[in-house]
């Protein structure tokens, strides 16, 4: 059983418990959940981390397969702006994010379920205040719900 789905879906009250998967550049926002960790910071246990050399190479498709997969919220944390260890990979990210904004949208998945955070190695803090925020921004939209196309789901089932 994979990581994602290990997450339970509700509480041991009930509620619905969102899966978060954070895309964390290495040198940056990775640091900063390493340094929260080690601060004995306390935030949401929802959110399963991937850490990715820079926010830049998180490729659109990973994002949408974390959504396939049953994701109900994803966050992408890269260096401020003018601080990426190689040079212009923030303003990729940047970009890519504001095209996912709109292809999720597009796709039935409310668009504040993908979040991009400019966070430092040293602003630890600010981790989990992003963290615990997504977490209960994604509780309040409730489960995520797409629906499949009829025809796609017609198509899968007679290849099967």
């Amino acid at each position: 059983m994979s990581e994602l789905t290990q997450l339970a879906s509700t509480g041991a009250t009930g509620k619905f418990e969102p899966k978060i998967v954070a895309f964390f550049c290495n040198w940056c926002t990775y640091l900063a959940a390493d340094l929260a960790g080690t601060s004995r910071m306390k935030y949401a246990p929802n959110t399963r981390v991937v850490r990715v050399m820079c926010s830049g190479r998180v490729d659109p498709q990973f994002v949408l397969e974390a959504f396939a997969k049953g994701a109900d919220g994803v966050l992408i944390g890269g260096c401020h702006p003018g601080d990426c260890h190689y040079q212009e990979g923030n303003y990729k990210a940047l970009r890519r994010f504001y095209m996912l904004k709109k292809m999720v949208k597009e796709m039935g998945i409310e668009d504040a379920r993908l979040r991009l955070e400019w966070i430092s190695a040293a602003e630890g803090e600010r981790v989990r205040t992003v963290v615990n925020d997504m977490v209960e921004k994604v509780r309040a939209l409730g489960p995520i719900d797409i629906k499949a196309p009829q025809e796609a789901v017609a198509e899968e089932e007679s290849a099967a």
